[in-house]
């Protein structure tokens, strides 16, 4: 259902350096690519990932109540995938753990301040 989400960025280059590293561990890559955007997949079939400059040409914001999920096969690549966004200046927003009965996560921001949480069910 999911064809692709977004996220703002006031500055694409440091933004596709943390999102390379990041995500190319997910097995992500770069799939398209221009001068105010930049998006990853991880196959054909697959929901693409992009940051992007607003095209109102207004500063990038965060919004609040908004975030993106990224789904794990296991808690241990949950765990990994936090710490390496931390690593690369993301800023932790809860630590990798269970919520709830089923639900285990690992929530961060990254350097726009967009929030986001890798995750297993």
């Amino acid at each position: 259902m999911i064809g692709y989400i977004t996220l703002g960025t006031n500055d694409l280059e440091r933004a596709a350096k943390f999102y390379d590293a990041l995500l190319g561990d997910m097995g992500a890559k770069r799939a398209m690519e221009n001068e105010r955007m930049i998006g990853w997949s991880a196959g054909a079939g697959t929901p693409m990932f992009v940051v992007i400059k607003p095209f109102d040409g207004s500063a990038a914001t965060a919004g609040n109540g908004t975030m993106i999920s990224l789904f794990c096969p296991d808690h241990a690549k949950v765990d990994a995938m936090h710490a390496k966004a931390l690593s690369l200046g993301g800023k932790d927003e809860g630590a990798p753990g269970p919520r709830g009965d089923s639900f285990y996560g690992g929530y961060f921001r990254d350097m726009d301040g967009n929030k986001l949480v890798f995750f297993n069910m």
